[in-house]
């Protein structure tokens, strides 16, 4: 009687050492990850004693940096030892920036100097570049900046709408041609930098400012005023802004440097390039940043809509019946790895945010001053009809409408689900 076995025939064992071989031959090992790309490291010094404006730049930017860091790639340490440019300690460091002064004592100077010359990178602010007297360290103040002495500055501090005179640069090839800066003060100079050959102007005052100021006799109504600039001899950056409007009775600040999403980029953009970092990408294909756009959804036909066309914290995000008002208009302003901060035409400080950072399914989305938040970052992902969605950098999630066409109901965020509750269509506007 024949035994029966459980389980395949039995394979002649030469056919098996052929299979073996084979699949030797095809088996690939999985795939690794990429390493992360390491943090560059940024040292900020600063003096923090002089000048109410300066120290609430200070105390600010040593808040928004370090906010930043983590989703840009970089470490962030604020230092006021000026000494570490005299003893070698900034050679740890690939950036350094200059939050309110400059190097005082010779051999902080020549630390520097050494610094920049044998690759380091840098970016200075506002009074970094302050002299009066350039000759004290011409280096500095003749070559590497090329600006000379202090001439004259507006008073008070207000915005200004900056022309881009250049948007080849790393820094500024996100930005759109004019934009409308944060407060400050601003500074002119004995030296006309268009005649340095060295010296790269990324942007400058558009004449639409002028006048510039608020006291008559410290206006500017006509002229010309670079406000970024580069030396293409070194990796540096300087930008003229970095003094908040103050309450000098209260000691209250008035104004925010960091209140222009557009400014903001800049910052950014420009530390990255400085640190050898990938810089921003621009909007997922097709979506300009300089355009406006309606979100009509495609599952029930209504708009994006700020209600009542509010543009303070916490107006809600809704759908409502399309009708091409500013409530129903967006603009997609680039962070990085593609993600976007889409702004409320009414206050483009004004974003698109999920409240409370929450993760939830059908947690509501609102208006939100502009911090940088994950939670205020949409990744726009175009499908195959020309469509997008927009996930959520901190949850993953997806910009959702209801399934009904109902006026005034709130967007949320939802698990991505490829409905078209979560498919929206841009229209630009004029």
């Amino acid at each position: 009687m024949q035994q029966v076995r459980s389980g395949a025939a039995r394979i002649p064992m030469w056919l098996a050492f052929l299979l073996a071989a084979l699949v030797g031959l095809t088996a690939q090992p999985p795939a690794q990850a990429a390493p992360a790309a390491e943090p560059f490291r940024v040292l900020a010094l600063y003096n923090g004693t002089w000048d109410a404006a300066h120290i609430s730049f200070v105390h600010e930017a040593n808040q928004w940096f370090p906010q930043q860091a983590a989703a840009n790639g970089f470490t962030y340490t604020a230092s006021n030892n000026w000494d570490l440019l005299a003893n070698g300690g900034v050679n740890s460091y690939q950036v350094v920036l200059f939050l309110d002064d400059l190097p005082q004592s010779a051999a902080q100077r020549a630390g520097f100097e050494q610094y920049m010359r044998a690759g380091g990178a840098w970016m200075g602010f506002h009074v970094s570049a302050f002299t009066t007297d350039a000759q004290s360290w011409p280096w500095y103040h003749n070559q590497f900046l090329g600006s000379g002495n202090f001439r004259s500055n507006t008073w008070g501090p207000t915005t200004a709408v900056l022309r881009v005179e250049d948007r080849t640069h790393p820094s500024t090839r996100n930005l759109p041609a004019t934009f409308t800066s944060s407060v400050s003060e601003w500074y002119s100079w004995s030296n006309d930098l268009r005649q340095n050959p060295d010296i790269k102007i990324l942007a400058s005052i558009d004449p639409s400012s002028f006048p510039l100021g608020t006291d008559p006799n410290q206006t500017w109504y006509s002229g010309y005023y670079p406000i970024l600039w580069t030396n293409t001899k070194y990796k540096m950056l300087y930008a003229n802004f970095g003094h908040n409007a103050m309450n000098y009775d209260t000691n209250t600040a008035l104004s925010s440097t960091f209140a222009s999403a557009t400014q903001n980029q800049f910052v950014l953009d420009g530390l990255k390039w400085l640190g050898g970092a990938a810089s921003s990408q621009p909007p997922a294909d097709g979506i300009s940043e300089t355009a406006w756009y309606t979100l009509r959804n495609t599952g029930n036909g209504t708009c994006a809509d700020a209600r009542a066309a509010g543009t303070a914290n916490g107006t809600v995000v809704q759908q409502y019946t399309c009708n091409s008002t500013t409530a129903q208009q967006f603009q997609f302003r680039s962070t990085d790895s593609g993600y976007t901060r889409i702004a409320a035409r009414g206050n483009a400080q004004q974003v698109i945010d999920v409240v409370d950072r929450s993760t939830a399914d059908n947690a509501p989305l609102q208006l939100w001053s502009y911090g940088g938040g994950t939670n205020q970052q949409w990744l726009p992902v175009k499908e195959a009809t020309g469509r997008y969605h927009f996930t959520a950098r901190h949850s993953g999630k997806c910009l959702t409408a209801s399934a009904t066409a109902a006026d005034s109901v709130q967007l949320t965020q939802r698990t991505c689900d490829g409905s078209g509750a979560q498919s929206f269509q841009l229209a630009a506007q004029p």
